[in-house]
């Protein structure tokens, strides 16, 4: 048990290591934020992004969102985890465009939990109240912030709702957010190679 132990310890260490060497050198998070936390205005509700790798992050929120499954449809509130993977960072410093706080298009797993009190109007159920469901799928999203700090983030995504007191399904996801960065975001010009 002992020599498991060691050995669970000694590659966790080591990948440790391995991903931070990864990230802080030449292949780093070149156009990534580290951290961004975004206060949302329109909703209102709160964001944290985390910087992985070179062009992944996660991030975890609490806004609003529309869903509409077999069942019927909510808006309201949900918390929303996601992996986000943008991949045109590099087309968009190639024409010069705004890459600072994340600016770019994703793609990516994700997760989203409604509950029945924070939602705003719902047709799932007919009459029964306290129900919960959360929606696993796959999201594609598009993020801006501008040079003062202010964020767009829009998602649609498709994917299988697994409820509790409401049935389960498949159906789409919308995500809209217009919010402010608190975050300091990194300064940077245009590089072309």
């Amino acid at each position: 048990m002992k020599k498991i132990t060691l050995i669970l310890l000694f590659l966790s260490v080591t990948i440790q290591a391995q991903i931070r060497d990864f990230s802080e050198k030449g292949n780093g998070l070149i156009n990534l934020e580290r951290h961004q936390f975004t206060i949302n205005l329109l909703g209102p509700g709160i964001r944290y992004e985390l910087g992985l790798f070179k062009n992944v992050s996660a991030s975890t929120s609490f806004t609003p969102a529309f869903a509409r499954y077999q069942e019927g449809y909510t808006l309201g509130y949900a918390w929303h985890t996601r992996i986000r993977y943008y991949h045109n960072f590099q087309e968009r410093l190639d024409i010069n465009k705004n890459v600072v706080g994340n600016s770019a298009n994703y793609i990516g797993p994700a997760r989203s939990v409604f509950w029945e009190p924070v939602q705003f109007t719902d047709n799932i159920t007919d009459g029964s109240s306290d129900y919960d469901f959360a929606f696993y799928g796959g999201v594609y999203g598009i993020q801006r912030t501008n040079r003062k700090g202010f964020n767009i983030n829009a998602e649609v995504g498709y994917g299988y709702f697994d409820g509790n007191g409401v049935d389960n399904g498949h159906g789409f996801m919308v995500n809209f957010t217009f919010g402010w960065v608190a975050t300091k975001r990194k300064s940077r010009k245009p590089t072309f190679d």
